[in-house]
Protein backbone atom coordinates (compact mmCIF):
# COMPACT_ATOMS: atom_id res chain seq x y z
CA UNK A 1 0.00 0.00 0.00
CA UNK A 2 3.30 2.48 0.49
CA UNK A 3 4.38 1.97 -2.59
CA UNK A 4 1.05 2.65 -4.40
CA UNK A 5 1.10 5.98 -2.76
CA UNK A 6 4.51 6.58 -3.67
CA UNK A 7 2.97 6.16 -7.25
CA UNK A 8 -0.38 8.10 -6.76
CA UNK A 9 -1.69 10.36 -4.31
CA UNK A 10 -4.63 9.32 -2.78
CA UNK A 11 -7.21 11.60 -4.60
CA UNK A 12 -6.19 10.71 -8.20
CA UNK A 13 -5.88 6.90 -6.91
CA UNK A 14 -9.80 7.80 -6.12
CA UNK A 15 -10.58 8.81 -9.75
CA UNK A 16 -8.51 5.73 -11.70
CA UNK A 17 -10.46 4.07 -9.08
CA UNK A 18 -13.88 5.32 -10.53
CA UNK A 19 -12.85 5.50 -13.81
CA UNK A 20 -12.00 1.77 -14.39
CA UNK A 21 -15.28 1.19 -12.40
CA UNK A 22 -16.86 3.17 -15.81
CA UNK A 23 -14.49 1.42 -18.00
CA UNK A 24 -15.66 -1.67 -16.95
CA UNK A 25 -19.39 -1.12 -17.00
CA UNK A 26 -19.21 -0.11 -20.66
CA UNK A 27 -17.06 -3.25 -21.50
CA UNK A 28 -19.49 -5.09 -19.93
CA UNK A 29 -22.33 -3.68 -21.79
CA UNK A 30 -20.63 -3.37 -25.38
CA UNK A 31 -17.45 -5.62 -25.08
CA UNK A 32 -15.01 -2.63 -25.90
CA UNK A 33 -13.58 0.65 -25.26
CA UNK A 34 -11.58 -0.15 -21.48
CA UNK A 35 -8.46 0.64 -22.70
CA UNK A 36 -9.71 3.79 -24.14
CA UNK A 37 -11.46 5.30 -21.04
CA UNK A 38 -8.98 4.31 -18.92
CA UNK A 39 -5.80 5.71 -20.76
CA UNK A 40 -8.31 8.92 -21.56
CA UNK A 41 -9.28 9.40 -17.89
CA UNK A 42 -6.07 8.60 -16.03
CA UNK A 43 -3.56 10.32 -18.73
CA UNK A 44 -5.41 13.71 -16.88
CA UNK A 45 -4.06 12.40 -13.34
CA UNK A 46 -0.99 10.39 -14.41
CA UNK A 47 1.79 9.77 -16.33
CA UNK A 48 1.17 8.39 -20.17
CA UNK A 49 3.75 5.06 -18.85
CA UNK A 50 1.75 4.84 -15.82
CA UNK A 51 -1.74 4.92 -16.93
CA UNK A 52 -0.62 2.27 -19.34
CA UNK A 53 0.85 0.08 -16.49
CA UNK A 54 -2.54 0.84 -14.99
CA UNK A 55 -5.02 -0.31 -17.65
CA UNK A 56 -3.01 -3.40 -18.39
CA UNK A 57 -4.27 -6.17 -15.74
CA UNK A 58 -7.54 -4.95 -16.02
CA UNK A 59 -8.12 -5.39 -19.79
CA UNK A 60 -5.98 -8.82 -19.61
CA UNK A 61 -8.52 -10.23 -16.95
CA UNK A 62 -11.67 -8.41 -18.23
CA UNK A 63 -11.31 -10.21 -21.79
CA UNK A 64 -10.57 -13.18 -20.01
CA UNK A 65 -13.98 -13.36 -18.58
CA UNK A 66 -16.20 -11.84 -21.45
CA UNK A 67 -14.43 -14.77 -23.72
CA UNK A 68 -15.12 -17.31 -21.26
CA UNK A 69 -18.53 -16.00 -19.88
CA UNK A 70 -20.23 -18.80 -21.64
CA UNK A 71 -17.65 -21.23 -21.17
CA UNK A 72 -14.89 -22.59 -23.02
CA UNK A 73 -16.41 -24.66 -25.69
CA UNK A 74 -18.90 -21.38 -26.47
CA UNK A 75 -15.30 -19.11 -26.48
CA UNK A 76 -14.05 -22.26 -28.75
CA UNK A 77 -17.12 -21.92 -31.36
CA UNK A 78 -16.64 -18.48 -32.01
CA UNK A 79 -12.83 -18.86 -32.82
CA UNK A 80 -13.26 -21.11 -35.21
CA UNK A 81 -15.88 -19.53 -36.62
CA UNK A 82 -13.90 -16.23 -37.47
CA UNK A 83 -10.74 -18.60 -37.30
CA UNK A 84 -10.28 -16.43 -40.73
CA UNK A 85 -10.82 -12.89 -39.31
CA UNK A 86 -7.83 -14.07 -36.52
CA UNK A 87 -5.00 -15.61 -38.48
CA UNK A 88 -5.31 -12.59 -41.46
CA UNK A 89 -5.63 -10.12 -38.56
CA UNK A 90 -2.49 -11.72 -36.63
CA UNK A 91 -0.23 -11.98 -39.72
CA UNK A 92 -1.16 -8.52 -40.82
CA UNK A 93 -0.53 -6.94 -37.20
CA UNK A 94 2.94 -8.73 -36.77
CA UNK A 95 3.58 -7.42 -40.61
CA UNK A 96 2.79 -4.07 -39.89
CA UNK A 97 4.08 -3.55 -36.43
CA UNK A 98 7.52 -3.70 -38.28
CA UNK A 99 6.76 -0.45 -40.22
CA UNK A 100 5.97 1.40 -36.97
CA UNK A 101 8.35 3.91 -37.70
CA UNK A 102 7.21 4.85 -41.53
CA UNK A 103 3.88 6.16 -40.87
CA UNK A 104 2.93 9.53 -38.40
CA UNK A 105 1.00 8.26 -35.42
CA UNK A 106 -1.94 11.03 -36.26
CA UNK A 107 -2.40 10.19 -39.84
CA UNK A 108 -3.39 6.94 -39.34
CA UNK A 109 -5.54 7.93 -35.94
CA UNK A 110 -7.57 10.40 -38.42
CA UNK A 111 -7.46 7.35 -41.34
CA UNK A 112 -9.08 5.00 -38.53
CA UNK A 113 -11.10 7.63 -36.93
CA UNK A 114 -12.81 9.31 -39.90
CA UNK A 115 -14.29 6.31 -41.16
CA UNK A 116 -15.34 5.05 -38.50
CA UNK A 117 -17.32 7.98 -37.14
CA UNK A 118 -19.20 8.11 -40.63
CA UNK A 119 -20.04 4.65 -40.56
CA UNK A 120 -21.48 5.01 -36.75
CA UNK A 121 -22.98 8.27 -37.00
CA UNK A 122 -24.79 6.79 -40.66
CA UNK A 123 -25.85 3.41 -38.77
CA UNK A 124 -27.42 5.38 -35.89
CA UNK A 125 -29.43 8.20 -38.28
CA UNK A 126 -30.95 4.99 -40.48
CA UNK A 127 -28.38 3.44 -43.11
CA UNK A 128 -28.33 -0.43 -42.60
CA UNK A 129 -25.39 -1.47 -44.38
CA UNK A 130 -25.28 -4.81 -43.51
CA UNK A 131 -23.06 -7.55 -45.42
CA UNK A 132 -24.56 -10.16 -46.91
CA UNK A 133 -23.85 -13.29 -44.59
CA UNK A 134 -20.27 -14.03 -43.54
CA UNK A 135 -18.35 -13.06 -46.77
CA UNK A 136 -14.72 -15.04 -46.56
CA UNK A 137 -13.60 -11.88 -48.89
CA UNK A 138 -15.04 -8.98 -46.26
CA UNK A 139 -14.12 -10.84 -44.15
CA UNK A 140 -10.39 -10.93 -45.06
CA UNK A 141 -10.01 -7.24 -46.30
CA UNK A 142 -11.47 -6.07 -42.91
CA UNK A 143 -9.31 -8.46 -40.66
CA UNK A 144 -6.06 -7.01 -43.17
CA UNK A 145 -7.05 -3.90 -42.57
CA UNK A 146 -7.61 -4.04 -38.60
CA UNK A 147 -4.79 -5.93 -38.52
CA UNK A 148 -2.62 -3.22 -39.99
CA UNK A 149 -3.65 -0.36 -38.81
CA UNK A 150 -3.40 -2.51 -34.96
CA UNK A 151 0.22 -3.05 -35.93
CA UNK A 152 1.00 0.79 -36.46
CA UNK A 153 -0.91 2.31 -33.96
CA UNK A 154 -2.56 -0.25 -31.34
CA UNK A 155 -5.82 0.10 -31.80
CA UNK A 156 -7.56 -2.57 -33.80
CA UNK A 157 -10.99 -2.46 -31.78
CA UNK A 158 -13.36 0.00 -34.02
CA UNK A 159 -13.05 -2.07 -37.37
CA UNK A 160 -13.29 -5.30 -35.36
CA UNK A 161 -16.27 -4.06 -33.91
CA UNK A 162 -17.64 -2.35 -37.02
CA UNK A 163 -17.55 -5.49 -39.03
CA UNK A 164 -19.36 -7.50 -36.38
CA UNK A 165 -21.94 -4.61 -36.63
CA UNK A 166 -22.19 -5.10 -40.05
CA UNK A 167 -22.78 -8.73 -39.93
CA UNK A 168 -25.33 -8.25 -37.64
CA UNK A 169 -23.59 -10.87 -35.04
CA UNK A 170 -25.98 -11.66 -32.05
CA UNK A 171 -24.67 -9.98 -28.90
CA UNK A 172 -23.59 -13.03 -26.84
CA UNK A 173 -21.11 -14.50 -29.82
CA UNK A 174 -20.49 -10.62 -30.31
CA UNK A 175 -18.93 -10.32 -27.30
CA UNK A 176 -17.16 -13.60 -26.84
CA UNK A 177 -15.75 -13.17 -30.16
CA UNK A 178 -14.05 -9.11 -29.12
CA UNK A 179 -12.89 -11.18 -25.87
CA UNK A 180 -10.93 -13.65 -27.95
CA UNK A 181 -9.58 -11.00 -30.21
CA UNK A 182 -9.26 -8.56 -27.46
CA UNK A 183 -7.42 -11.65 -25.06
CA UNK A 184 -5.05 -12.16 -27.30
CA UNK A 185 -4.43 -8.93 -27.73
CA UNK A 186 -4.46 -8.54 -24.32
CA UNK A 187 -1.69 -10.83 -23.53
CA UNK A 188 1.19 -9.64 -26.16
CA UNK A 189 0.67 -6.36 -24.51
CA UNK A 190 1.21 -7.63 -21.03
CA UNK A 191 4.22 -9.50 -22.38
CA UNK A 192 5.24 -6.52 -24.43
CA UNK A 193 5.35 -4.24 -21.51
CA UNK A 194 6.65 -6.40 -18.31
CA UNK A 195 9.68 -6.70 -21.37
CA UNK A 196 9.95 -2.72 -22.03
CA UNK A 197 9.67 -1.93 -17.77
CA UNK A 198 6.05 -0.02 -17.78
CA UNK A 199 4.69 -2.72 -15.92
CA UNK A 200 7.49 -3.64 -12.85
CA UNK A 201 7.22 -4.38 -9.56
CA UNK A 202 6.09 -0.57 -8.28
CA UNK A 203 3.66 -0.08 -11.06
CA UNK A 204 2.04 -3.74 -10.84
CA UNK A 205 0.43 -2.35 -7.31
CA UNK A 206 -1.60 0.36 -9.64
CA UNK A 207 -2.45 -2.19 -11.97
CA UNK A 208 -3.93 -4.32 -9.14
CA UNK A 209 -5.39 -2.02 -6.89
CA UNK A 210 -7.98 -0.87 -10.20
CA UNK A 211 -8.26 -4.72 -11.37
CA UNK A 212 -11.50 -5.10 -8.14
CA UNK A 213 -12.96 -1.98 -9.67
CA UNK A 214 -13.04 -2.80 -13.61
CA UNK A 215 -13.87 -6.22 -12.55
CA UNK A 216 -17.36 -4.96 -10.56
CA UNK A 217 -17.60 -2.43 -13.52
CA UNK A 218 -17.79 -5.68 -15.58
CA UNK A 219 -20.31 -7.51 -13.89
CA UNK A 220 -22.78 -4.61 -13.41
CA UNK A 221 -22.33 -3.61 -16.96
CA UNK A 222 -22.87 -7.78 -17.88
CA UNK A 223 -26.54 -7.54 -16.04
CA UNK A 224 -27.26 -4.26 -18.01
CA UNK A 225 -26.32 -6.49 -21.38
CA UNK A 226 -28.66 -9.25 -20.21
CA UNK A 227 -31.78 -7.28 -20.00
CA UNK A 228 -31.30 -5.51 -23.32
CA UNK A 229 -32.42 -6.57 -26.72
CA UNK A 230 -30.26 -7.30 -30.06
CA UNK A 231 -31.63 -3.39 -31.20
CA UNK A 232 -30.53 -1.74 -28.33
CA UNK A 233 -27.45 -3.33 -27.99
CA UNK A 234 -26.63 -2.49 -31.38
CA UNK A 235 -27.64 0.94 -31.00
CA UNK A 236 -25.37 1.11 -27.57
CA UNK A 237 -22.51 -0.40 -29.52
CA UNK A 238 -23.07 2.03 -32.11
CA UNK A 239 -22.74 5.22 -29.98
CA UNK A 240 -19.92 3.92 -27.88
CA UNK A 241 -18.18 3.61 -31.42
CA UNK A 242 -18.95 6.72 -32.31
CA UNK A 243 -17.28 8.08 -29.28
CA UNK A 244 -14.10 5.95 -30.11
CA UNK A 245 -13.71 7.41 -33.24
CA UNK A 246 -13.90 10.73 -31.95
CA UNK A 247 -11.52 10.40 -29.37
CA UNK A 248 -8.93 8.84 -32.32
CA UNK A 249 -10.13 12.46 -34.14
CA UNK A 250 -9.08 13.93 -30.67
CA UNK A 251 -5.98 12.38 -30.85
CA UNK A 252 -5.63 13.07 -34.66
CA UNK A 253 -5.74 16.96 -34.74
CA UNK A 254 -5.60 17.60 -30.87
CA UNK A 255 -3.70 15.82 -28.90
Amino acid sequence: MDTLFTLVAPNALALCLAIALLSGIVKGMVGFAMPMIMISGMSSVLTPDLALAGLILPTLVSNGMQALRQGPRAAWHSVVHFRVFLIVGAVMLLLSAQLVAVMPTRVLFALIGGPIVLFAAAQLLGWNGRLPGHGRVAEVVIAAFAGFIGGFSGVWGPPTVAYLTMLGTEKAEQMRVQGVIYGLGAVMLTAAHVGSGVLNGTTVWLSLALLPAAVIGMWLGGRAQDRIDQRAFRRATLAVLLIAGLNLLRRAFLA
